[in-house]
């Protein structure tokens, strides 16, 4: 393509590639999302008083914070949030530096990747390093893509 116009257009491959790998792992933290969800109602873990009363109108529940498979869960969500906003930020100022397909596609595989090997072992209690190294793969891509893209803007 010639100049940066249209880089972020479903015209441009890469640009398509990015949106692909990005809603993938926008999807993928749906899921942990719902899980959350599922286990606060599974396991009757309320957070808000409207909720509790809603599940059990005779009063017997009370608000809790402290369930261990929630919070797993939860954790594992706000971890994708903290990862998975930034890589589609980055992306796409990645994607208008017009890098080499090759290098990008691989990134973005590597990243989505990484993101669903860290809710697996997340959730699933695999020992660590397993989720510290997920983690830092992910951390990885994010950084070298935001500092190609820094260059651009210096």
């Amino acid at each position: 393509m010639a100049g940066n116009e249209g880089l972020l257009s479903m015209e441009n491959p890469l640009f398509k590639e990015f949106a692909f790998y990005a809603m993938v792992v926008i999807m993928k933290m749906f899921v942990v999302h719902l899980s959350v969800s599922y286990y606060r109602i599974t396991r009757n873990v309320f957070v808000s008083a409207e909720d509790v009363k809603i599940a059990d109108p005779s009063g017997k529940l009370k608000i809790n914070r402290n369930d261990p498979v929630v919070e797993r869960h939860r954790a594992a969500h706000l971890n994708d949030m903290e990862n998975i906003i930034p890589f589609v930020l980055v992306g796409l100022f990645y994607v208008t530096t017009n890098p080499a397909a090759s290098t990008a596609i691989l990134l973005f595989r590597i990243f989505t990747g990484s993101r669903i090997v860290h809710s697996i072992v997340y959730l699933f209690h695999v020992p660590q390093p397993a989720r510290a190294l997920a983690f830092g793969v992910g951390i990885g891509v994010n950084c070298y893509m935001g500092a190609i893209a820094l260059q651009q803007f210096l």
